[in-house]
């Protein structure tokens, strides 16, 4: 299974594309479209869930081979860009959390991070067995003295004691907070480097890795300030 995420900064129709050569099995695509914008007949997926506040930006989910997803039930509106998927195919079943943190006007310690750290405590339930968490968190460990609920750090942890764990740190054998491929480029500047995006997975789905890739900046600046991360499972 080959599964892409990645932060389109708007447009997609325009981006659909480039990413899709790739050959995705899921594809999460945070800053998208409603697919009726974005899709065209010739890259048609098997099935879609998009999700957001407007047409023109939210979170969607493709799959483009015989993998079938539903939203669980469990799914609440206030953290509404992580959503629980149920994902069956192939004689797979596993949960899949959707992502693209935000901000929060109203209670300001919760955004970004904040936001994910009271959404892996209310859906502890659904940590349980094979799990994967997977987006823009819009965060780093570099970050972790800022005020919020929870930082990276304590969500790092808190997943940890699920046995879920970063693939790309794990693949690589890096630290958080030192990561030597970033995902994002403030400003599309190749000068303002930061790892913002994951993909977390529980260590059954973690012994199935067999690639990671992050987009280079050069194939992807043009088009968005994140480059897509890629994995591949032995499945």
């Amino acid at each position: 299974m080959r599964l892409i995420t990645w932060n389109c900064q708007g447009a997609f129709r325009k981006k659909a594309d480039l990413i899709l050569p790739n050959k995705p099995d899921i594809l999460v695509v945070q800053e998208c479209e409603h697919p009726d914008k974005c899709i065209s007949t010739t890259n048609k997926p098997n099935s879609t869930y998009w999700y957001g506040d407007n047409k023109h930006k939210g979170i969607c989910l493709f799959s483009f081979n015989d993998y079938k997803f539903e939203l669980l039930p469990d799914f609440n509106p206030k953290f509404r860009y992580i959503l629980p998927f149920r994902v069956t195919g192939y004689e797979q079943t596993f949960t899949l959390f959707a992502i693209w943190t935000m901000s929060n006007k109203e209670n300001y310690e919760a955004r970004y991070i904040g936001q994910l750290w009271l959404a892996i405590n209310y859906y502890a339930d659904l940590l349980i067995g094979s799990t994967i968490l997977v987006g823009d968190f819009n965060s780093n460990k570099i970050w972790d003295n800022k005020a919020r609920v929870g930082d990276h750090s304590d969500v790092v942890n808190r997943l940890a004691d699920n046995n879920i764990q970063s693939i790309y740190h794990k693949h690589f054998e890096i630290e958080q907070g030192k990561e030597k491929h970033p995902t994002f480029f403030l400003q599309r500047n190749l000068n303002k480097p930061y790892h913002l995006d994951y993909c977390f997975a529980s260590s059954n789905l973690l012994d199935k890795v067999q690639n990671v890739e992050i987009g280079a900046y050069e194939n992807w600046s043009a088009y968005s300030d994140h480059a897509p991360m890629t994995i591949d499972f032995g499945f």
